[in-house]
């Protein structure tokens, strides 16, 4: 075809109109007018291209919701009508007569959500902007009439704010999703109160959840944890009568949504470049729950029970505080000396104050002094007024004072929380003080409980010391023997178990209600008379096992409390019988799953992954953050128990060691315990362990994890490579991606499972110093910020055949060797 000039004018035109006609639609992309509605199916997006609004319906469900989201539809950052779902596709956003913004089903014309602001523009329209707001203004002024930032759901983004006026009383607030599948208004709340030092406070429909403690200039100082963790990027200002805490990032490369989950916990994902770099849950302790220790409680997580009363305390109600309903608190043994004078006593002498340190200050501070304050200032000023019962100090906020019951106190770990001074009568000042010149722990509620264990130790071992010497007797003094240790057993706080009742719970012991036998001895599932449904661990007579570990598992697990650890409800030592009793796991063990042909598949990646991950957790309480540091020394799949919703619980804690020291200190045992295959080689071959001895196991069990295969196993017979040494051939070869388990891979999950073959790897090195701590590993798992250092040379990657190992063994080792059996428990 030729062209002439009339059709190149004419071609040129026509490109210019698709060029103007283009322009328009770009520019009015991100808009909603009044002629120009946005129908169901059809989205708008913001100019940067990042957020889209538009209909979209939860998993599982079929109602229709108009929301903003972030990249897709899962990363939902607002919903309009959360609490008036649209049935069907019939829904359309348009610009009513009055200015509104409106979702109208198009069937009926009825008005399903509207902004419902009065006084609008007639000539008004909706944007999209490139931070994810949507913005009602009016054409003529360019005045906001509405913003989906001042009416969020429950996800915040950066330059989003929690505010609360102190003259209305009006507030912003993010209000929870009822699950992960329902969007409509939950039961938890976060705002931002007591706006003379201001608080985050987490509700929970009316009732207070949980609390910040006051801003600093910085952060919270009553949340150490989220401030790091969570509101790092939050900033406080102060607005004529408005506070604002506003949420930015310094990086603005980086885009993050912080939600309130259904169950009121904080989720923080974090954005680079689109793709996902940071992803945590906010995991509370029962001390985080408000007041849970009612007023003049001190909970510390790091204790058993939690609760305790402070010097010159006790409780409220002893009998509620026995059964551990600590709500009603504690009440002053002695009346101050200042409420004496007061009513005309002739006592003369002053009161005091006992300081606790690392302390979350009481809720209800009744006056701030800001004005050249100082620690001793405060004292002197609260001494001054009787009905100061407390005082704290911040640099930022100042003196902090109390006049009322001191409520949702909590204990936090070194360098963290302030010094909070409790007034006291002056003597028992005098004594909390003497007691800390002299090094002692200033909370008398230790003693009775380390007494106990002592006691508790003391009384086991030298009943079943009596009862093997001295069997002839047995019936004698048996009754006298079990009351005397029922006695000891409550000061350490751990039921005794009648073995009659154990018994029967377990149809005397039916083999039919046999879940597993490790080296311990057989577990049998067991109900009780009221319905509870446990696990009984029973000592078998032929056990590798004994009193040693039975003890050490006693005095360990019965002290620990986390979501991935199986919970001891208690033990029975009678009849010459040695059981513990757990709460029971109805998913039984990891391997029964892993390592079956037929329910590995019930494990995609999804539920590995959340395994892997709980039981790095796990791991991770066990060394930092639980109050004694643990070495569980017997890692393994058989010994990661699923309840019924899958998540991972460490178990059988009888060869565990409670060590002392830092990270890298080490520890050396004659006496050999745990399994080959997970035992590093400092530990099997010069019986030397420490935290990366179980980061080590860890390696071999995260191995097993993503491949489904066993590390006992054997993948070639030439070379006898076991799975570590299998994974690091591979490694070698560029070949890794072939060790994933068939079952579970998935192109979209392929990342991540290498990226957890890299970590088990790390973890599996031959040198403990090359492995990474377990905290490391769990920032590892959870956050793709973290460089992953290449592997070094792994330990043990040849396997001698078993004859030649236990010749070698007998021939060359000192230790005295206690092998934990592979097959389960």
């Amino acid at each position: 075809m030729a062209f002439t000039s009339h059709n190149i004018n004419h071609l040129f035109i026509n490109f210019l109109i698709f060029c103007t006609f283009c322009s328009c639609c770009s520019s009015v992309n991100d808009t909603i007018t009044s002629s120009k509605s946005l129908k169901d199916q059809e989205t708008i997006t913001s100019n940067n291209k990042d957020f889209k609004l538009g209909f979209f319906s939860p998993i599982n469900s079929t109602n229709r919701y108009l929301g903003i989201w972030y990249i897709n539809e899962t990363n939902n950052i607002w919903i309009a009508n959360r609490d008036q779902p649209l049935k069907d596709s019939s829904g359309i956003v348009t610009i009513d007569t009055n200015g509104n913004l409106v979702i109208l089903n198009n069937q009926n014309g009825t008005i399903i959500w509207t902004t419902n602001i009065s006084n609008t523009s007639t000539n008004s329209t909706a944007q999209l902007d490139d931070l994810g707001n949507l913005i009602l203004r009016d054409i003529n002024s360019g005045r906001t009439i509405w913003d989906s930032f001042s009416h969020p759901a429950d996800a915040g983004v950066p330059t989003m704010k929690i505010s609360t006026n102190k003259v209305t009383g009006k507030q912003i607030v993010f209000v929870s999703r009822k699950s992960d599948n329902d969007p409509s208004s939950g039961h938890f709340s976060i705002s931002l109160e007591r706006l003379d030092a201001p608080e985050v406070f987490i509700w929970h429909d009316k009732k207070i959840h949980w609390r910040s403690g006051p801003w600093n200039g910085t952060g919270f100082i009553g949340s150490p944890i989220t401030l790091t963790k969570y509101l790092s990027g939050w900033h406080l200002s102060a607005i004529n009568d408005e506070t604002n805490l506003i949420y930015t990032f310094e990086d603005k490369t980086i885009f993050a949504i912080l939600s309130l989950t259904p169950q009121g916990k904080l989720k923080l994902v974090e954005y680079k470049n689109k793709k996902v770099i940071f992803s945590i849950t906010e995991e509370k302790n029962e001390c985080d729950l408000y007041g849970k220790c009612g007023p003049f409680g001190n909970c510390d997580k790091t204790s058993v029970p939690i609760c305790s009363c402070f010097e010159g305390f006790e409780p409220k109600n002893m009998v509620e505080w026995n059964l551990r309903n600590w709500t009603n608190g504690c009440v002053r043994k002695e009346r101050l000396k200042c409420e004496m004078l007061k009513n005309g006593s002739s006592e003369v002498k002053q009161d005091g104050f006992s300081v606790k340190h690392n302390m979350k200050v009481p809720d209800f501070i009744d006056f701030i002094d800001s004005s050249d304050g100082n620690q001793n200032k405060c004292g002197t000023d609260c001494l001054k007024n009787c009905s100061c019962l407390a005082h704290a100090y911040d640099p930022y906020i100042g003196c902090m004072y109390w006049s009322r019951e001191l409520v949702d106190l909590q204990k936090f770990s070194p360098g963290a929380g302030v010094d909070l001074f409790i007034r006291v009568p002056a003597e028992l000042a005098a004594v909390a003080d003497n007691k800390k010149k002299k090094g002692h722990n200033n909370s008398f509620i230790i003693i009775p409980t380390v007494g106990g264990i002592g006691a508790l130790t003391l009384v086991i071992c030298a009943y079943l010391l009596w009862s093997k010497c001295c069997a002839r007797h047995k019936e004698r003094h048996s009754q006298n023997s079990i009351m005397r240790r029922q006695k000891q057993m409550k000061l350490d706080e751990l039921p005794l178990y009648d073995f009659k009742k154990l018994e029967t719970a377990t149809n005397n012991f039916h083999i039919d209600n046999m879940l597993g036998k490790g080296g311990f001895g057989p577990v049998y599932k067991g109900i009780m008379e009221d319905g509870q449904e446990i696990a009984v661990k029973r000592l078998s007579k032929t056990s590798g096992q004994g009193i040693e570990e039975f003890m050490n598992e006693v005095l360990v697990i019965s002290k620990l409390q986390h979501r991935n650890l199986v919970r001891l409800l208690g033990c029975c030592v009678e009849r010459r019988e040695q059981m513990l009793v757990y709460e029971l796991m109805p998913n039984k063990s990891l391997d029964a799953f892993l390592f079956d042909p037929i329910q590995k598949k019930i494990l995609d990646w999804r539920k590995r992954s959340n395994i892997i991950e709980g039981i790095a957790r796990g791991i991770l309480y066990l060394h930092r953050d639980s109050r004694l540091k643990i070495i569980h020394r017997d890692l393994k799949a058989s010994n990661i128990l699923l309840d019924g919703d899958m998540i991972p619980k460490i178990s059988d804690f009888g060869l565990a060691r409670i060590v002392k020291g830092g990270d890298d200190d080490e520890a050396n045992t004659n006496r050999v315990v745990g399994t080959y295959g997970y035992m590093p080689p400092e530990y099997a071959m010069e019986g030397l362990f420490s935290e990366k001895s179980d980061v080590y196991s860890f390696g071999v069990l995260l191995l097993e994890i993503v491949s489904g295969r066993r590390n006992s196993n054997f993948y070639n017979n030439e070379d006898s490579l076991s799975l570590v040494g299998f994974a690091w051939k591979l490694w070698l070869e560029d070949n890794i991606i072939s060790l994933i388990d068939p079952e579970v891979w998935d192109a979209c999950f392929e990342s991540n499972m290498l990226r957890c073959i890299h970590i088990g790897l790390l973890c599996v090195q031959e040198l403990p110093r090359e492995r990474p701590n377990i905290s490391t590993v769990v920032l590892m798992l959870i956050s793709e910020i973290t460089h992953l250092p290449p592997p070094g040379k792994v330990a043990f990657v040849y396997r001698r055949s078993t004859q030649s190992s236990q010749k070698s063994h007998q021939s060359n080792s000192n230790n005295n060797v206690t092998l934990s059996e592979v097959q389960g428990r």
